[in-house]
């Protein structure tokens, strides 16, 4: 399954606690908490180019499927890590302390991040 293609946020879960306990200030969580981002994924192969615009703020990432990468986080800093894929639609990262699970079904992607006891839930939609 190819991950390539435009999403926007359509639902979150948790934004607020989850950013808060990752360490971002309040002010950028609530001027975060009601946009509806956009991210753009480019995959070939194994590489993945991810870039998420959120308002004014881009973020972009590239790693390859099991090979050690660094990523930046929500919070800015660079993290080394390694995706890996289960089974052809779900990447997997552990990030500083925070599981990352991205599933793609059809035109949806459904992101789980968790820090703690805390669950982040993002859904996309393809556009």
């Amino acid at each position: 399954m190819n991950f390539t293609g435009k999403y926007q946020l359509q639902s979150q879960e948790n934004f607020e606690a989850f950013m808060k306990a990752a360490g971002l200030p309040d002010d950028i969580i609530q001027k975060g908490k009601d946009i509806k981002s956009v991210s753009e994924i480019v995959q070939n192969g194994k590489h993945f180019k991810l870039t998420i615009t959120t308002g004014t703020k881009v973020m972009q990432n590239e790693f390859t499927i099991g090979e050690e990468c660094e990523l930046e986080t929500m919070t800015g800093e660079k993290v080394k890590t390694v995706v890996n894929m289960e089974g052809d639609n779900k990447l997997v990262a552990n990030i500083k302390g925070m599981k990352s699970v991205t599933e793609l079904n059809g035109d949806t992607i459904i992101s789980i991040i968790t820090l703690g006891d805390i669950v982040f839930k993002r859904v996309s939609k393809r556009i």
